[in-house]
Formats: C-alpha cells, sequence, structure tokens
C-alpha cells in the first residue's frame, strides 16, 4: 500500500508532482505532452522489468534482482500488524510464502540442540508488541519442564516498517540478549504477509528443530492451558506422523467480497471452499509435517488467510487434519472467565494480555479450580 499523499497506480506520482511541471512558462499542450511521455516511459520500464525477470534466469544477478523487486513490493504492500489489507498478492507474487526465498536475522538454532523438546510453541508476534511476549513468558510459556517433558516457547518476528527501525532492531537484540527466545526473519511484518509468517516458522522447525516431537502455531493474544495440551499428546492415540489438530473448520467458503479483511480473489484461490483446515488461533502438529509444508508450497500459491493455506498445503499432501481426542478444548472466544472451565481447556482467544496474566495467576490459585 502507498503512501496516503499518493495516487494510486505503477507510477506513485503525486498530485503535486504533475501540478509542478505544469507552472512553468510553457504552453499549456506542451507541458502535459511531457507529462504523458514521462507516464509512458515509466510504464514502459516497469513492462520490461518485469519480462526480463524469466529471462534473466541463468544469470548470477537474477537472484539479486529478485529479491530487490519481492522487497520493493513488500513495502508499498507494508502497512500496520492486523491492518486491513488493500489487494491480495497476485502476479509476480506468486511463490512468496516459499520460506527459503528470506534469510533469519536473529536466531536461536542451538536451543534444539542442547536438548531434546517434546513440543515447541512457536509464537508469531509483531515485533513492537513486547507486552504480549512479556505476558506469555510470565504464564504459558514460563515452563521448560511441563509433566515430565521438555517444553520450549519462541517468537517469530518479521520487519519493521516506518521510522525508528534500527532502534527498534536495537531494542529487540537486547531483549534477545535476555531471554534468547526471538527468531526473526527479513520479511516485511504486515498483515498480508501473515502466510510467509507461518511457513517461515515452518523452515525454522524443518532446519533447526527436526529432533522435536511436536509443535504448535500459537497467536500471541491466546490463553494456553500447556498442562492440559501436554496432556493429550502424550495419549497414546495420537500419532507421532501427519499429525494435525486444533479447532477444525469444514466447508468454509471462499470470502469473495472485496470490502472484506478475508477476500481471497478467484486467481489466487479458485474453488468457492476451502479444504478443512484448523483455526490459526492455534494448532498442533506433528514435527515431521513442516519439512513437508515447505516443500509442497514451493509449488503452491499463497493467499494470506494462513491458516486454510496450510489446510491446502495438507490437501496437496493427500492428508487431512484430524480432530482432537476432545474437540471441545480447542476454543474461540467465551463470554466470561470461568475457572473451572479455563481448567478443562487448551486454549482461548483473549482481549488482552493482562487478561492472560489475570487468568493464569487466577487458575493457578492452590484451591481446586471446580
Amino acid at each position: 500500500m502507498g503512501d496516503q499523499g499518493t495516487d494510486s497506480g505503477v507510477t506513485g506520482l503525486k498530485r503535486g508532482d504533475v501540478e509542478g511541471l505544469c507552472r512553468q512558462r510553457r504552453p499549456m499542450l506542451h507541458c502535459w505532452f511531457q507529462v504523458l511521455l514521462g507516464l509512458v516511459l515509466v510504464v514502459l520500464f516497469f513492462s520490461l522489468s518485469s519480462s526480463l525477470l524469466s529471462s534473466w534466469s541463468p544469470f548470477p544477478l537474477h537472484e539479486h534482482y529478485q529479491k530487490f523487486w519481492n522487497m520493493t513490493q513488500e513495502l508499498q504492500l507494508f502497512q500496520s500488524d492486523k491492518a486491513l489489507p488493500t489487494v491480495a498478492p497476485t502476479g509476480s507474487q506468486y511463490h512468496e510464502a516459499y520460506p527459503r526465498n528470506y534469510h533469519f536475522i536473529m536466531d536461536n538454532k542451538e536451543v534444539c540442540e542442547t536438548r531434546t523438546p517434546f513440543l515447541v510453541l512457536m509464537v508469531p508476534v509483531a515485533p513492537s508488541n513486547v507486552g504480549a511476549r512479556d505476558a506469555i513468558r510470565q504464564t504459558w510459556g514460563n515452563s521448560s519442564i511441563v509433566r515430565g517433558e521438555v517444553v520450549l516457547t519462541l517468537f517469530m518476528l518479521g520487519l519493521s516498517g516506518g521510522d525508528g527501525v534500527e532502534q527498534q532492531q536495537e531494542k529487540l537484540k537486547q531483549e534477545n540478549l535476555q531471554h534468547y527466545d526471538l527468531i526473526q526473519s527479513d520479511f516485511m511484518d504486515t498483515y498480508i504477509n501473515l502466510t510467509i509468517k507461518t511457513m517461515v516458522i515452518m523452515d525454522w522447525l524443518a532446519t533447526r528443530c527436526q529432533t522435536a516431537a511436536y509443535a504448535m502455531k500459537i497467536d500471541s493474544d491466546m490463553f494456553l492451558n500447556i498442562d492440559n495440551l501436554v496432556t493429550m499428546l502424550q495419549m497414546p492415540v495420537i500419532p507421532k506422523e501427519n499429525y494435525l489438530t486444533g479447532m477444525l473448520m469444514w466447508d468454509r467458503p471462499v470470502v469473495r467480497s472485496k470490502d472484506s479483511k478475508w477476500y481471497v480473489s478467484e486467481e489466487l484461490y479458485p474453488e468457492p471452499l476451502y479444504p478443512t483446515y484448523t483455526l490459526g488461533m492455534g494448532y498442533v502438529f506433528s514435527n515431521d509435517l513442516p519439512e513437508k509444508f515447505v516443500a509442497v508450497s514451493k509449488s503452491t500459491k499463497p493467499f494470506h488467510i494462513e491458516d486454510a493455506y496450510i489446510g491446502m498445503c495438507m490437501k496437496k499432501l493427500g492428508l487431512a487434519p484430524t480432530s482432537a481426542p476432545n474437540p471441545s478444548q480447542f476454543k474461540a472466544y467465551n463470554v466470561k472467565y470461568d475457572r473451572c472451565e479455563y481448567s478443562k481447556i487448551i486454549t482461548y482467544i483473549l482481549a488482552t494480555s493482562q487478561e492472560l496474566i489475570n487468568y493464569w495467576n487466577d487458575l493457578h490459585k492452590p484451591e481446586p479450580p471446580c
């Protein structure tokens, strides 16, 4: 998305720029002829650049040019976390969700080298949202041993945009030196790039933490009853391969309204219904799947509905999500906090990080919850 002060279109020229050209003391017709000629040259430049991308592939410079082109596209789409997308990825943006287009610029790969985790909790979060990270560190991300199993909690971040980027990066560096739980990749951390963010999570698990038994992608605004989750995964009936579970979505229609936050064009996803998928608030999977997701993503068109995209990857792999042993444990929203209820569930979506701290502290009081 361009700046508010720019017109739409490939040139991105401001209205004031055009008007300034015409303030010169020349005949009006001559002035506008120059403007139109300039526009034609700009359009020809971008058209030739796009067509040359495919023809330059044998040359080493192609990779650098393609990376620059992708970064330009991402910067144009940059918007605040949770903002509504104004355009869906099309054309040259196909395969941008393939995670190996990107590189880790902050990493903690040794966490899976020094111990073998049973469960890795991967939390996508905005770089600036330190409040959510601190709340998780005080609550369900605080314990490294749960019911006798090693559990890791790590936060996945992209790049910030706007002013103060260097200061933000320095703060993140200091935060990581304190907690050693941040992973950052060089994609733009925007709403429309949620699928990229999720696939980068999968790539990290596939390349840095293959020894883990299970992993969970869980949003930063979630209450997670980690004891109940580990108890579920310890059940003999839980598969150790090709396993994906959570709050299942069946026969969900693809939103075609361009005014919707969840709009996906027919070009990106032609079918009227999504394959069965698990709601993105929090889904659990056996750790053999990330490598398979990464491989299949290279030939799967991305769209920014990241949980449905994972469902699409599962379908292309010939797999399907599985209902949890007790499906009612994966919940989305609740009307009000109930201590007995929270002692039985695995997930709930919360409104604020303070709610997470309050509910967690109350749930862990010594008296029985029910």
